[in-house]
């Protein structure tokens, strides 16, 4: 099995999608493409991607709405989005509502997909690793965590969830000796992956 990155192609050109997923492969990445988001959605959770590099445009399923199911299974996977008809509507929604982390314009600047799908990579790596230092939070602990990390003192956190600011410094310090963060900087960086 080899550890190089995987990442799906979602187009449906085929040509296209191919010849993207080729050339992410010669930069090292696992890439394969699909012609249909219906295809991959229902072995994703079995076999998640670092990052998904799908058109916007498609059949029954858009790639926004992809991307909104591909984040409820998996908010890991750093998702690129591309299109031959860019609009500056979609590009802002492609971020701020769909979690994109680039809006790339047909025919795509391979440059610009490769630095993409690297940083892409690397923020998913970072967001799975933040995943796993928080997984042995309790869900309390979990709130305290988030609430912290939105900038709340320990007041207010214990005045929201009512408790008393004793017992959240001890969430506090559970969570610091579960996640191995060195004080509310690093909480707040795991926070937010």
């Amino acid at each position: 099995m080899s550890d190089a990155p995987v990442i799906y192609v979602v187009d449906d050109d085929r040509d296209l999608g191919a010849s993207v997923a080729r050339l992410l492969r010669r930069q090292g990445f696992a890439a394969e493409p699909f012609l249909d988001p219906a295809i991959l959605l229902p072995v994703y959770a079995d076999a998640p991607a670092h990052c998904i590099v799908t058109d916007v445009m498609m059949g029954d399923i858009d790639g926004f709405a992809f991307a909104d199911r591909i984040r409820a299974v998996d908010p890991a996977a750093a998702i690129i989005f591309m299109t031959a008809w860019p609009t500056t509507a979609n590009a802002v929604d492609s971020v701020r509502r769909y979690g994109g982390l680039d809006y790339l314009e047909k025919p795509i600047d391979e440059a610009r997909l490769i630095a993409a799908v690297t940083e892409g990579v690397a923020w998913s790596i970072r967001r799975r690793a933040a995943r796993d230092r928080t997984a042995k939070l309790t869900p309390r602990e979990r709130q305290v965590l988030d609430l912290l990390a939105e900038g709340h003192p320990n007041k207010v956190v214990a005045d929201r969830l009512g408790l008393s600011t004793k017992t959240v410094e001890d969430h506090r310090a559970a969570v610091l000796a579960k996640t191995g963060a060195n004080g509310l900087a690093a909480l707040i960086a795991l926070a937010r992956g």
